[in-house]
């Protein structure tokens, strides 16, 4: 094909195209010249195909034939390898019988050679059980009991072998006798033992006692607990007989000689019985166990004659007291000489040690349940020490005051408490100290409510004002609340690791502890009271100034001057008295939150103001804020005062400035203040509108043109978004009297009852400050900053309270009184929340 120019590719294509290889062979007019010659080609070409295809063909059939001749000699092989299988099955068939046959009679052999061996082992052990039946039937009748010990285990084991073989005769008749001569051995040791113990010969035949001893050991359990038994009622015969029997010699008052006559009888025992019995058997602690349940049985007897007694006479606490220290001493005694390891202390509030004592109140709480009387004692007690505290002066009158000095009465008090617990502890540390937990926490309210909070509110001394609590007592309050918080939580994790586990949640002094912290913040604002005493001439002053005729404004105006060396003199003299940061902290930001609400108030009374009073009211408002923010470290001037603190002032302070700016704009044009106003105050209440046209004294009679343009101006869409109401100007009421010329703490008074009690302070007069504070807890929260200011501790109401004599016969109520620990406990709650973390109102 080659020679003739086909290409044999395509024809071997599954694809082939004649047209398409005529086209490609004849692709030029001058290839048709080879037409012929291709022609001739093709048969050639065809013939050399068939013959290719032919020997392909004859090649193939002859591969097929020689793999039919393979498969056919595989499965020969295969055949004769299963003919060998089956051949080596049948013999292994055939040798596994003939070894079956040959072992058979080994097996046999083997089987007799174990039962004969089994038959002399039974009939040796059989000769070895008669043989010491009869020694032990012998040594029993002379009394050997050592050697009858020894043989009496042996049967004993022997015996065990037997058991299967009762069905026989004479292994039955044996096994009776075996059992009737443990019988006898057990009633002749006994009377033996009484025998000897009747005639007091237990000297003489002390060796033959132990060795019964060894005997009723072999004999077992029963025996063994039988002999004890016998001995411990006989060593308590008499004890039973002196104390059960005579009324004088079981009560309680000698209950002395019932510890002192078994203490010889452990004596007695130690001396003369010890060597009788086995130590393995402790019949000295089993003694001890007869007489203390005994005992217990006699003391639960006695008690409950006093409850049933019908002449009225009770039950002596200091007889009982008495007896029960006896009584723990003793058990003290038997733990200390029965354990290896000494006892658990009984003044250790906690112990690891887990291992239960073998005497634990094992008489003691026969006194239990009568222990109530001595809780009720303790009750008494502290009753009497409450009203001796309120009459004490808070610091003893030949002590220099220090600033982390407390009142000596709350020491004295929780060493009381220290003292009864760990005594109580001793007694009981079941219901019994739950009982106790509840006293204390009785009296603790009381000494916060009674005590405490007596001596930072005003006291009648015969004059006008009355006596106010000194910064000295408000400091040392303050540091003994801080004492008692702390205390009362040590206290009830104490109570808790020692009281049962199944009552330790009925014990919960946190409730005590939150009234301590509520003492600890009324201290913090009776301190910032006296700053406020001392700021009232500047007030005044401010007051006086005549607003609207102000021509110029100055750096700061001579009564802020003077206001602010008065606060930075007091400030320090009192935080130079607190001996931790968070309280100086506390006080700071009270102190500063005051002083922006008292400024408020004071803006208020001054009214009208002029454009310009406004403008030097902001400049004050600027040297108060700059002046605050040295506050904290009045004691420290190089020191840098702390970031948070310095922006909760700004913050508080701020809130003045949408006011002054707004005073600050002109009324004409009346679109200039409305839109000032919308700036500024940024709400849409024409009430608050208002106000601000009289802080400025613009006339009555063109508030109603300047509010119908203020709701004209408020309706455009850029104030669609302000709120409705402001929520620092619409708390502040405005009377109707003008403020301008009035002078004094009486035009201050009315202007302090105008505003609201959530937001803005009236007049403080000190006559009545321990009067306030007992309102602020006796009226709620709120009135000492409650959520309900918004975050703000703002300072409450200076509303005054009813005269000091209504207030302490208010105290005299129960139910005021369970109020005021409510609205204490409820203040210490987020007083407590704002120390915790230096976050919110006294942190940063």
């Amino acid at each position: 094909m080659p020679q003739v120019g086909l290409d044999a590719g395509p024809l071997d294509s599954a694809h082939y195209d004649p047209v398409e290889h005529i086209d490609a062979i004849f692709s030029h007019p001058s290839t048709l010249l080879s037409v012929a010659k291709t022609s001739r080609a093709l048969p050639s070409y065809q013939h050399e195909l068939d013959r290719e295809i032919a020997d392909l063909v004859a090649q193939q059939s002859t591969s097929d034939v020689d793999s039919v001749r393979r498969i056919q000699i595989a499965k020969d092989d295969l055949a004769e390898l299963f003919e060998k299988v089956e051949g080596v099955r049948e013999r292994a068939m055939q040798t596994e019988q003939a070894i079956t046959e040959m072992t058979e009679d080994i097996k046999k052999l083997d089987q007799t050679k174990r039962n004969l061996t089994v038959s002399m082992t039974a009939l040796k052990r059989l000769q070895m059980l008669t043989t010491a039946y009869e020694q032990l039937r012998g040594l029993s009748t002379s009394r050997q009991y050592k050697e009858c010990a020894q043989l009496l285990q042996a049967v004993i084991q022997l015996m065990a072998h037997f058991k299967t073989y009762r069905s026989i005769d004479q292994i039955a008749t044996l096994s009776r006798n075996v059992s009737d001569l443990q019988r006898e051995l057990l009633e002749q040791i006994c009377e033996d033992f009484e025998v000897t113990f009747a005639k007091a010969e237990v000297a003489q035949r002390r060796g033959m006692l132990a060795e019964g001893c060894l005997v009723m050991d072999a004999l077992g359990d029963n025996a063994r607990s039988r002999l004890i038994t016998w001995y411990c009622n006989t060593q308590l015969r008499e004890y039973r007989q002196v104390f059960r029997g005579n009324d004088e010699a079981g009560s309680l008052d000698n209950i002395s000689r019932r510890y002192s006559w078994f203490k010889r009888v452990l004596k007695t025992y130690d001396d003369q019985h010890a060597v009788i019995f086995p130590p393995s058997w402790h019949v000295n602690e089993m003694l001890a166990n007869a007489f203390c349940e005994g005992t217990r049985e006699d003391f639960k007897a006695i008690l409950s004659k006093f409850v049933r007694r019908s002449d009225g006479q009770s039950l002596d606490v200091n007889l009982l007291l008495s007896c029960l220290q006896e009584t723990l001493d003793f058990e003290h005694s038997l733990e200390r000489r029965f354990t290896n390891t000494s006892r658990m202390s009984i003044d250790t509030l906690t112990s690891n040690d887990e291992k239960a004592p073998l005497f634990g109140h094992t008489i003691s709480e026969a006194f239990e349940p009568y222990l109530s009387v001595w809780v009720e004692a303790q009750d008494k007690q502290l009753s009497t020490m409450l009203p001796k505290y309120r009459q004490q002066p808070p610091k003893p009158p030949d002590e220099e005051f220090s600033s982390q000095m407390v009142i000596p009465s709350s020491t004295e008090l929780f060493s009381f408490y220290r003292l009864t617990f760990a005594q109580c502890a001793k007694l009981s540390t079941g219901a019994r100290l739950v009982e106790l937990a509840k006293v204390f926490a009785k009296y603790l309210d009381q000494y916060a409510q009674h005590v405490l909070f007596y001596y930072i509110t005003e006291r009648p001394s015969g004059q006008t004002p009355s006596k106010t609590p000194s910064i000295e007592d408000l400091v040392l309050v303050l540091n003994t609340a801080d004492y008692c918080y702390n205390t009362c939580t040590q206290l009830e994790e104490k109570i808790k690791g020692r009281v049962d586990g199944t009552l330790r949640e009925g014990i919960d002094l946190q409730s005590q502890a939150d009234s301590f912290m509520g003492i600890a913040s009324a201290s913090v604002r009776g301190l910032v009271r006296k700053v406020e005493i001392d700021l009232e001439p500047s007030w005044r002053e401010m007051r006086n100034i005549s607003w609207t005729k102000l021509q110029s404004v100055s750096d700061q105006s001579t009564h802020v001057a003077e206001m602010i060396r008065r606060t930075k003199a007091r400030t320090a003299e009192i935080l130079g008295m607190l001996n931790k940061q968070q309280y100086a902290r506390a006080f700071c930001d009270n102190l500063v939150e005051l002083l922006a609400n008292t400024y408020t108030a004071n803006i208020v009374q001054c009214r009208p103001i002029s454009e310009v009073g406004a403008e030097q009211m902001l400049l004050d408002s600027y040297a108060l804020t700059k002046a605050f923010e040295d506050l904290l470290t009045s004691t420290s001037p190089n020191t840098a005062p702390p970031s948070g603190y310095v922006k909760r002032v700004s913050v508080v302070m701020s809130r003045l400035l949408p006011l002054l700016k707004t005073l600050q704009v002109r009324p004409s044009p009346p679109e200039a203040l409305v839109q000032a106003y919308l700036i500024h105050i940024a709400d849409k209440s024409d009430a608050n509108f208002r106000k601000i046209l009289d802080l400025k004294g613009i006339p009555k009679k063109d508030h109603a043109q300047l509010v119908e343009l203020f709701v004209a101006h408020r309706a455009s869409p850029r104030n669609e978004a302000l709120p409705q109401n402001s929520a620092f100007l619409t708390p502040l009421a405005i009377s109707n009297s003008t403020g301008a010329g009035g002078t004094g703490m009486a035009s201050l008074s009315a202007a302090g009852a105008s505003l609201s009690v959530a937001s803005l302070p009236g007049r403080f007069d000190p006559a009545t400050l321990g009067s306030a504070l007992m309102t602020a807890a006796r009226d709620g929260v709120d009135r000492f900053g409650s959520p309900a200011l918004g975050g703000s501790s703002g300072t409450g109401s200076r509303a005054v309270s009813p005269p000091p004599s209504q207030s302490q016969a208010a105290e005299g109520n129960t139910g005021a009184g369970a109020n005021v620990n409510q609205n204490l406990r409820n203040i210490g709650k987020f007083f407590k929340r704002d120390l915790g973390g230096l976050g919110g109102r006294f942190g940063g």
